[in-house]
């Protein structure tokens, strides 16, 4: 029986997993490195769980073997053996390492083909994953803080304790904040940052990690996480402004307008990004006013039209550097004045990073 330990090591080194549940179990949690190739598909199980409830186990493992046979059992391990060939070193894996990986197993030895199984399936592998987010937590946090623009995501993912959360959740935070990544389901979220977590442990670890609120996006923090956050020191970043406006331009403008345009094409492309910033300023339409909306919409729909036309992004500043001096700016202030006593150092992106590295 692999115990938490060898668990934890299995996580820690990225492990490839075949995870023979259906797809409906596997989109509401999964682990790194794990590949879904089914044993039965959504409808099988289902008729697979329905016919154990009314004609008992028998019953329903005998529709599983006449469900998943002759070419469809065929194709299936055909499937498998080359996954298998793929990752040598993998993992057959299930829901609680019963039937389903022990029957894939079978099927496969009788195929010439040895491959291992999890015992205790992906339900042990999460409790481990939660267990070890719980454990490693309780190491000292620093959090770095500071209003948008500051570069607060590069500080932590250059330092070597540091631990990306926008980046796990595939979201940056903020109204304008989704990626061209869709968001985890909150398990697979969870799953990632403990295994985030792992391979950055050592004894002495301190972990470096953006002042984040409770959410992400669609993502919440875990309760000990957020906990442990709320009790943290908090760095702040104050870099100038004319400097997180280029750095926004960047970010915002020119690289989301690029990575929508190399998923979509440039026609598609350029409407996705129009949608995705027009989005972005109506999520907050009733804390900016209807008015000041109606009139930050207008300039927004006006620096499209000149960047469309022209490749210029200048004319987003219109309604950015507003954005910022009348909404974000004082919301993140009047958040970190009820933190005050937590805030242990100030100055610029370089000055924090000097910090970072000589605590």
């Amino acid at each position: 029986m692999i115990q938490q330990s060898p668990l934890r090591a299995l996580l820690t080194a990225d492990t490839p997993l075949i995870d023979v549940r259906a797809p409906v179990e596997f989109q509401q949690g999964a682990m790194p490195g794990a590949r879904n190739l089914p044993l039965m598909f959504d409808e099988e199980r289902a008729a697979v769980g329905t016919c154990y409830k009314r004609q008992g186990p028998e019953a329903a493992l005998a529709l599983g073997h006449k469900l998943v046979s002759g070419e469809t059992r065929a194709r299936r391990i055909g499937e498998w053996i080359a996954a298998c060939q793929q990752a040598p070193q993998g993992y057959l894996c299930c829901a609680r390492g019963g039937q389903r990986s022990h029957i894939v197993q079978h099927w496969l030895r009788e195929h010439g083909v040895e491959y291992p199984l999890i015992p205790g399936g992906y339900k042990a592998l999460r409790q481990a994953a939660m267990q070890a987010t719980e454990e490693l937590v309780q190491h000292p946090i620093v959090l770095v803080g500071g209003c948008t623009g500051n570069n607060k995501t590069h500080l932590v993912r250059e330092h070597a304790c540091g631990v990306d959360l926008e980046g796990l959740a595939h979201h940056r935070g903020s109204s304008f904040g989704r990626t061209l990544q869709a968001q985890h389901k909150q398990a697979t979220f969870e799953n990632h940052l403990a295994v985030a977590l792992l391979k950055k442990a050592r004894p002495s670890v301190r972990w470096v990690l953006e002042d984040e609120g409770q959410t992400i996006g669609a993502n919440h923090l875990p309760e000990c996480l957020r906990a442990r956050m709320a009790q943290s020191p908090i760095v702040v970043v104050e870099d100038p402004f004319e400097l997180r406006l280029e750095r926004l331009r960047e970010e915002y403008f020119l690289r989301m307008h690029r990575e929508f345009t190399q998923t979509f094409g440039e026609e598609q492309g350029w409407q996705e990004y129009r949608e995705y910033l027009h989005h972005g300023l109506f999520a907050i339409r009733r804390r900016l006013g209807l008015e000041r909306f109606a009139q930050l919409t207008s300039r927004l729909e006006a620096a499209l039209v000149s960047q469309h036309a022209s490749g210029n992004t200048d004319a987003h500043f219109g309604w950015l550097v507003p954005l910022l001096e009348e909404y974000y700016d004082p919301m993140y202030r009047y958040q970190l004045e009820k933190k005050a006593e937590k805030i242990v150092f100030r100055g610029t992106g370089m000055e924090v990073r000097g910090w970072l590295g000589e605590e």
